[in-house]
């Protein structure tokens, strides 16, 4: 019996923009700025950024050049250390739903623009204007949208130097990867708000760490460091402070160099069937394998490996 929840094979299934703009006012949102140049990422060692913009507070850059295929969705709101407000949250979502049905992006990367932090959370001051009802939407739209970037098919990869609190750790768990400065701060501060994590945290956390140790941070609000986070099992890589947008960059590259089609069908056989019984889920390995076989690019990492070349694969 196949025990995927019906939201996320639905979010899986559908290549289509699904749009939230009644709850928020996107008017601005419609309508795309040109291009601009900006060289604010810290460590650039790459070339030639294209970036766009349809939120104050979230900027999008694809790389080009030997990097073409990877993404970046950089936060960038430094009065309000990358809290999560309206017009965050609208910019995010649109950028995932660009991302999503456009072919040529093989990896995301989410970092932020502001030093020394990644995420604060929730845009509190924001919060305290809306009416119940009001914040029962917001929420319940980072809910989703953090489940939209978790079911995205190609990888996406967190980079976070600094703090990681409450919503901006949930973002980072909804991502496949995450790599961390070792002056990062991770923590879960609801409860100390008399509410519970409310977009994801309550179930991803536990998946991730095990429910021990999930509890212990979201009964007491307690923050770990990098190293901490990666003992648990929270982090991939714990770099030294500043280094990991280049520690995620290196395995972007490593990722980009791969059979696109391969990347997206293993990461659906490990999340779906992750939520499965075993022989289910072995079954979906086989279902995945399946459509491999016919591709152009399987032939040609044969080719290619027979040649002693790097195989240059088209995701066909």
């Amino acid at each position: 019996m196949n025990r995927i929840p019906a939201i996320a094979r639905s979010l899986r299934r559908s290549s289509k923009p699904y749009y939230f703009s009644s709850f928020f006012n996107l008017g601005k949102l419609n309508e795309r700025v040109n291009p601009i140049s900006d060289n604010t990422c810290h460590h650039q060692t790459y070339r030639n950024l294209i970036l766009q913009s349809v939120s104050e507070s979230v900027k999008l850059e694809k790389l080009s050049d030997s990097d073409s295929g990877i993404v970046q969705v950089k936060l960038d709101r430094p009065g309000a250390k990358n809290a999560i407000g309206k017009d965050m949250l609208g910019g995010l979502r649109r950028y995932l739903e660009d991302i999503n049905v456009d072919s040529s992006t093989k990896v995301l990367l989410i970092c932020s623009s502001v030093p020394r932090v990644f995420c604060a959370g929730a845009d509190l001051k924001e919060r305290r204007a809306m009416s119940p009802s009001e914040v029962r939407q917001f929420v319940n739209l980072l809910r989703s949208t953090f489940s939209y970037l978790e079911t995205l098919q190609i990888p996406t990869i967190a980079v976070i130097e600094g703090a990681a609190l409450g919503g901006g750790m949930e973002m980072a768990l909804a991502c496949d990867l995450r790599i961390c400065g070792e002056e990062a701060i991770f923590g879960m501060p609801e409860t100390g708000l008399a509410i519970i994590p409310g977009a994801g945290g309550t179930q991803r956390l536990p998946r991730l760490i095990g429910r021990s140790n999930a509890k212990e941070l979201i009964f007491t609000g307690r923050k770990i460091d990098g190293r901490d986070a990666m003992s648990m099992g929270l982090v991939n890589y714990c770099v030294p402070a500043g280094g990991a947008h280049l520690k995620a960059l290196e395995i972007a590259r490593d990722i980009n160099q791969k059979g696109p089609l391969a990347i997206k069908l293993a990461k659906r056989a490990i999340d779906d069937g992750h939520e499965i019984d075993l022989q289910s889920a072995l079954a979906l390995e086989e279902e995945c394998y399946e459509q491999i076989l016919t591709t152009k690019d399987r032939l040609e990492g044969l080719a290619a490996f027979a040649e002693k070349r790097k195989p240059r694969y088209t995701g066909e």
